[in-house]
């Protein structure tokens, strides 16, 4: 699995650093980086990121009141020049704190303390096995077989999903990235916590969109996706 990673700093060479270390580990992938949190806000609004790499000492804001602030919260390694801020940044459950400048080395064991955090993969979790037009999940000691087509739509809430049928729902460890590999073309990502079925799509909005009389919301860069789907 790739983790996507936002590298956020107003220093460029400490942004080249960063990514130039990155770059030779093949589990990360940078997908941006920014000069400021501003700059990052936009980032975050567009694109889901697994890790965040985050400056404290950054004009207009410091990267811990923006990190602080933040609805949606990706796992976060600070980086600065100041041994100050250390306590800050682990009150904010930071995977780790990195002192510049970042060695590859020292960056190393903080992606290692990363991936200790994360759900296990498909390859080493057998919760869920695919199999045609059906999976299994594991619960109770048993293995349940649920069909695809009679999921209604997938929310992931941290690192569990919660698979809702009409009349019942499952609730497995996974991410819902991953989870979303298991799935057929039915199945339509419409925000960063909800995939759909989109058989059982009875009407939408620009916010929303309606299963079974319950309203799910549209993540806003996933709309014109949306769109192309139904308008064609």
């Amino acid at each position: 699995m790739t983790y996507t990673c936002l590298i956020v700093d107003d220093e460029e060479l400490a942004r080249e650093l960063i990514a130039t270390h990155l770059s030779k580990l093949a589990d990360f992938k940078v997908v941006g980086t920014c000069a400021s949190a501003l700059e990052a806000r936009k980032v975050l609004q567009q694109t889901p990121i697994d890790l965040l790499f985050l400056d404290i000492e950054m004009p207009v804001m410091k990267g811990t009141d923006f990190f602080k602030n933040l609805l949606h919260k990706p796992n976060v390694i600070f980086t600065t020049a100041y041994r100050d801020y250390a306590l800050d940044g682990f009150n904010l459950n930071a995977v780790d704190y990195l002192l510049k400048p970042v060695t590859f080395e020292r960056l190393f064991r903080a992606t290692e303390k990363f991936l200790s955090r994360q759900p296990e993969t498909l390859t080493d979790f057998p919760e869920v096995m695919q199999q045609k037009d059906y999976i299994f999940i594991r619960k109770n000691r048993k293995q349940i077989k649920l069909m695809l087509k009679a999921i209604l739509f997938i929310e992931s809430f941290k690192d569990y999903v919660t698979i809702h049928l009409p009349e019942e729902q499952h609730t497995v460890k996974y991410s819902i990235s991953a989870f979303q590999k298991l799935l057929d073309g039915r199945f339509l990502r419409i925000h960063r916590s909800y995939i759909v079925n989109v058989d059982k799509v009875t009407a939408y909005t620009r916010q929303d969109v309606e299963i079974d009389k319950q309203e799910i919301p549209i993540g806003d860069q996933y709309y014109d996706l949306i769109q192309m789907h139904f308008q064609g």
